[in-house]
């Protein structure tokens, strides 16, 4: 008798832990959505001096960010990338990472400005709502106008089971020294099934800025691409949807710039660049060229005499074995002529990725 109550017992445990993860698996995939494309973005005025206009023919500076939500300092390893850690490290690492993270774009002084992986209210940052905070720690005359594109809004991931990833809100911040007109969130193809849950609610934002006197815009692109996927068609498809996009603001006559994290390998060879190796490191592979449209070019941050990589890969804390490759940089049409583009170096302190910055002109 006493064995079959034991027996009961444990078959009762049993089946109460197995509805309790069908219950959570049910809640996870019933509380996951989509935000609709083609989605209109408020543009919040900024502190910068208004009454600056785009204009043809001088050169401006874009820079691109991925903060990587205010966790990554440089000894920091993620459990996604085969890391440990799943938060950052305490309210106050957050805001000293995007504190610093700011510094450096204060440096940098672009007239626009990418970021990616700005939470707005996340258990893995503290709730801390980082757009606040950075907008605050900008310098205060260099934007006018600001858009935020959210590309993830996840249900509680219980997972890691002792220091679960939470429940978190995030997106990509668009900065402009020029006023925006208008800005929009196009929907980017995304994996089903399982992999949508670790992979992100993608998307890229368009703002459009008018040139002054001409008729004619700037459409300024914010994106960040998927990286945590089995199926490596849906990058290219991602990419494919981008190009057409641009392309098309080409043949009106506008000019097209994109910037971000593409979780690619921009460089194309940054193994032999950095001297690195790392096949296991499958999600940064390079943009096939076929892809790429007259008309469109992809611009590597990068100096042949001081090369610096973009992003490290944080299965550990940053040191001279970590995998380091470029994934961070900028697409261009052919009317708008490219100056330079480099990666500002920071040592991988205040993030997972160094910021990358391009000159550029706006032809005639």
């Amino acid at each position: 008798m006493r064995v079959k109550k034991v027996l009961k017992i444990l078959l009762a445990v049993a089946l109460a832990f197995v509805l309790v993860i069908a219950a959570y698996a049910a809640y996870v995939f019933l509380s996951w959505s989509r935000l609709e494309d083609n989605l209109d973005l408020p543009v919040e005025p900024m502190n910068g001096a208004g009454g600056r206009e785009l204009v043809a023919g001088t050169v401006y500076r874009a820079a691109s960010y991925n903060i990587g939500f205010g966790a990554y300092s440089s000894d920091y390893s993620f459990f996604m990338d085969g890391g440990r850690e799943s938060r950052a490290r305490s309210p106050e690492a957050v805001k000293e990472n995007v504190g610093g993270a700011m510094e450096a774009v204060n440096a940098i002084a672009p007239q626009f400005l990418l970021l990616q992986e700005v939470d707005v209210d996340g258990t893995r940052s503290y709730h801390i709502n980082e757009l606040e905070q950075l907008t605050g720690n900008l310098s205060r005359d260099l934007f006018q106008s600001l858009t935020f594109a959210q590309n993830y809004d996840s249900p509680y991931l219980f997972w890691p089971l002792l220091e679960p990833h939470g429940a978190n809100q995030a997106g990509q911040v668009t900065c402009s020294a020029f006023p925006i007109a208008s800005a929009c969130r196009r929907q980017l193809p995304i994996e089903e099934g399982f992999m949508k849950l670790v992979d992100l609610d993608r998307c890229y934002s368009v703002s459009r800025i008018p040139l002054s006197g001409s008729g004619k815009e700037l459409a300024l692109y914010n994106l960040h691409l998927s990286a945590y996927t089995s199926d490596g068609t849906i990058a290219e498809e991602q990419l494919e949807m981008l190009f057409a996009d641009m392309l098309s603001e080409y043949e009106k006559g506008n000019y097209a710039i994109a910037g971000g994290d593409f979780n690619k390998d921009i460089l194309g060879n940054s193994e032999e660049v950095f001297g690195v190796s790392g096949p296991e490191y499958t999600w940064a592979q390079a943009i096939p060229a076929e892809l790429i449209p007259e008309g469109l070019s992809i611009v590597p941050p990068f100096d042949g005499e001081n090369p610096v990589p973009s992003c490290r890969n944080a299965d550990r804390p940053y040191g001279p074995d970590n995998y380091v490759v470029t994934v961070d940089g900028f697409i261009v049409s052919k009317n708008v002529s490219v100056v330079e583009a480099k990666v500002y170096d920071t040592a991988f302190r205040w993030s997972d990725h160094n910021p990358v910055y391009m000159d550029f002109i706006l032809e005639e």
